[in-house]
This record gives C-alpha cells, structure tokens and sequence, in this order.
C-alpha cells in the first residue's frame, strides 16, 4: 500500500497488479476521502477496507488534517468503526 501524494490516492498492489485506490482531496486541514474503488476482478475480498483502514491509519499518523468521509464506502467504514469517529470533520 503506498500514498501517492501527487496523484492524491492511496492504492494497494497485489504482486504488482493495482488492486483497490482510495481518492483524496487535501485542502491542508481536511483530507476529503472522495473515491474508494477495486478493480472487478478483487470485489469481495475486502481490499477496499484494508485501504481504507491503511489510510485512516496513515492520516491520523501524520496528525495535522480532519477527515471527510465524503464516499459512501468510507462513511460506512466510519460507521462500522466507531472508536475511529475523532478523526471525522465536525459538520
């Protein structure tokens, strides 16, 4: 799994083939999780999860940006993980 800042995504590879990205908008306090989507061929092995999970993980590392759960596969992340609810954007 790796952050791609300058195509604002995460992506996970699986022996060098691009399984799942998760999109992103930075505005320097908020990083917007716009988009989360896995390649037809992986659906159902829950790679979209991991990434998502890899990323919550790595922005709250860096400690300095709110998260807008602005798709509807990483709001319903958020909901099956409520312990991981501070790291949200207050509406």
């Amino acid at each position: 799994m790796t952050r791609e800042s300058d195509a604002s995504r995460y992506t996970l590879l699986r022996d060098g083939v691009l399984v799942s990205v998760l999109d992103y908008r930075d505005d320097g306090r908020t990083i917007a999780l716009t988009r989360a989507f896995t390649t037809p061929s992986f659906r159902g092995s829950g790679y979209a999860g991991v990434l998502v999970e890899w990323a919550v993980d790595d922005i709250a590392a860096r400690g300095d940006r709110r998260i807008d759960a602005v798709c509807w596969y990483v709001a319903d992340w958020f909901a099956a993980h409520p312990d991981r609810a501070e790291l949200l954007r207050a509406r």
